[in-house]
């Protein structure tokens, strides 16, 4: 990537309304963030960052107010918080912290945020230039530690370096396959005073944010589905960050070609399309993941092949041809060897595609996904969401929310078998409708990524799923929850336990429960410290009214239920296994 030097890498416009005269560095960030516009920042202050909030205080009221700055209880929330932001509203989201341990507490985030492909810059305080390497208090090298883990770190070490690195910060973020970018700020930029000029940054040689499609592969592509006899579609996040639902919805309609969707992707195409097979993956539907493995022809679109949707990879699809349709080149032939790879970005791609398609039937090949999804359904989703008996199931309390909500709600889960069950069970009608952590499985990302959210998508009720071991390591947040009155209806799912290491131990360890039981605390007093109204649902009977109540309150809400410990989420394709293999029953 180019370097501030490198004059083909920017072009500068002048600040509108800028007044003349020089401003701290400080001053220059809030104008610099302004210019991206920027509306909400989550943080959290220390001394490196000090004169940063400085600046920032009048930014936050009178007549400057442009930021409203949440402030967090913890930086990992900041992180967590920028990533739920961002997912609900395609924007880049924003953590701003300090130096050493606030900008290391980052860092988990970051790492998520970078396997999930969601756009956030992280601003961190640092010790001046002079006192670097020094060991001086709360220094640690973040460029250093963040740059395996983000798409791009900077450290600006001078005021004049501000408005260019911010710039290029969110145009790195949110170009070409999105992701988290970390800005170092050194103490003495932050104070020196500059110029300030806001610069625009679209364009950085040697990064093709945006590759130029190729026209012969679409060809290639299309002649191979044209030719198809069991074409089958892999729907990834890929199409949410490229906008491209709707041009999704014509590919799959003209060809009519069924689809799966990834955990990531499940809000791309509407719970109750037709051509909607369900979600892939160990614990995704049944139907999908079988036919993978007998289709003629695989278009994968915008997903990466996780381990988590392979199963293994020797015996993964070796019957069809593969077609994978990305914006990231290194994605191609990574996992899953490719016949015809199309890269770039799919709002391009899938109408090129689509042009090229021949209108068809696909009846029989469709039909017969039908038998699969019904011996799911009889085997698992119905004892799952309409149990007759015994404590209350996670399948039926999400499945309550998911009917009281009819697909319009923003979904946030945190990690554990809350996720699975969730993200199983619950209805999508409207894009950018999930918010869960996919790739690093970041348990305590939940309740900070609904906060996140509810500022990313005012207008919508989000509901997060918790369980009790992710609602402990994010609990702190309900302090931020309780100062700003976010509207999160938190639902926390109680079956005293760390639930999938405990199905897991039980499947595949001879029931060696090794530190999976949990002492929780009382959560009604919990709740009560922190002014959040709260609600016990212990019977069945009690879970329909409970639900309408949660939603119709304003503001936050913990409802907590009281979950079978033995409760396991089904379907599961073991570890190793290949997807054909997925068990209905234990």
């Amino acid at each position: 990537m180019a370097n501030k030097n490198d004059k083909n890498s920017q072009s500068s416009f002048p600040s509108e309304g800028a007044e003349s005269g020089y401003i701290t560095g400080s001053e220059a960030l809030m104008r610099a963030l302004q210019a991206e516009g920027v509306k909400t920042i989550f943080g959290y202050p220390g001394g490196a960052i000090m004169p940063v909030y400085d600046a920032l205080y009048d930014y936050t009221r009178g007549e400057k107010k442009c930021f409203d700055h949440i402030l967090v209880r913890h930086e990992q929330g900041a992180a967590h918080a920028a990533e739920g932001y961002a997912r609900v509203s395609g924007k880049v989201g924003v953590a701003l912290v300090t130096s050493g341990p606030g900008a290391t507490n980052t860092l988990t985030g970051v790492a998520d945020a970078m396997m999930d492909s969601t756009p956030i810059v992280v601003i961190a305080g640092q010790v001046p230039i002079g006192a670097l390497g020094t060991d001086a208090f709360q220094e640690v090298d973040l460029v250093g530690v963040a740059q395996p883990i983000s798409k791009w770190s900077y450290q600006i070490r001078h005021a004049e370096d501000i408005a260019w690195a911010v710039s290029r910060a969110f145009y790195i973020a949110r170009s070409g396959r999105p992701g988290p970018v970390v800005l170092d700020f050194p103490k003495n930029a932050q104070t020196e005073m500059v110029e300030f000029h806001a610069e625009k940054v679209d364009f950085v040689r040697s990064y093709v944010a945006y590759p130029k499609l190729n026209q012969d592969a679409v060809r290639q592509a299309a002649e191979l589905i044209n030719a198809a006899k069991k074409p089958f579609a892999l729907v990834g996040q890929g199409v949410e960050l490229g906008n491209a639902q709707e041009e999704l919805l014509a590919f799959l309609e003209k060809a009519n070609i069924p689809a799966g969707r990834t955990m990531l992707g499940l809000s791309a195409l509407p719970s109750d399309h037709p051509l909607n097979m369900g979600m892939l993956g160990m614990h995704g539907n049944y139907a999908p993941n079988l036919k993978e493995q007998e289709c003629d022809v695989l278009i994968a679109i915008g997903m990466r092949f996780s381990d988590r949707v392979t199963g293994s990879l020797k015996t993964y699809a070796k019957q069809a041809k593969v077609i994978h349709l990305d914006i990231d080149r290194s994605e191609i032939d990574k996992n899953v060897k490719t016949d015809v790879a199309v890269i770039a970005d799919c709002k391009e791609s899938l109408p090129a595609l689509t042009a090229l398609v021949e209108k068809n039937d696909h009846k029989e090949w469709i039909d017969s996904f039908r038998p699969l999804a019904e011996r799911e359904r009889e085997k698992v989703i119905e004892p799952a969401i309409h149990p007759k008996e015994g404590m209350l199931l996670m399948g039926e309390v999400v499945n309550a929310v998911a009917e009281a909500t009819k697909g319009d709600a923003v979904l946030v889960t945190d990690v554990g078998q809350n996720q699975l069950f969730a993200t199983r069970y619950f209805k999508y009608n409207k894009n950018r409708s999930i918010a869960t952590s996919g790739g690093l499985g970041t348990m305590g990302y939940g309740m900070p990524a609904a906060i996140g959210a509810t500022f990313g998508a005012p207008d919508r009720t989000v509901v997060c799923f918790m369980g009790d071991g992710g609602f402990q390591m994010c609990i702190e947040e309900l302090g931020t929850i309780m100062e700003q009155q976010a509207p999160v209806k938190m639902v926390l799912m109680n079956n005293n336990y760390l639930g999938n290491v405990r199905q897991w131990q039980d499947m595949f360890w001879q029931k060696r429960k090794s530190f999976t039981k949990m002492m929780n605390p009382c959560y009604e007093q919990v709740a009560k410290a922190y002014g959040i109204p709260y609600q016990a649902v212990v019977e069945r009977k009690d879970l329909q009214a409970a639900v309408e109540n949660m939603l119709a309150t304003k503001g936050p809400y913990i409802m907590e239920c009281a979950i079978l410990e033995e409760d396991d989420v089904l379907p599961m394709t073991p570890p190793g296994m290949s997807v054909d293999e997925m068990m209905l029953e234990i």
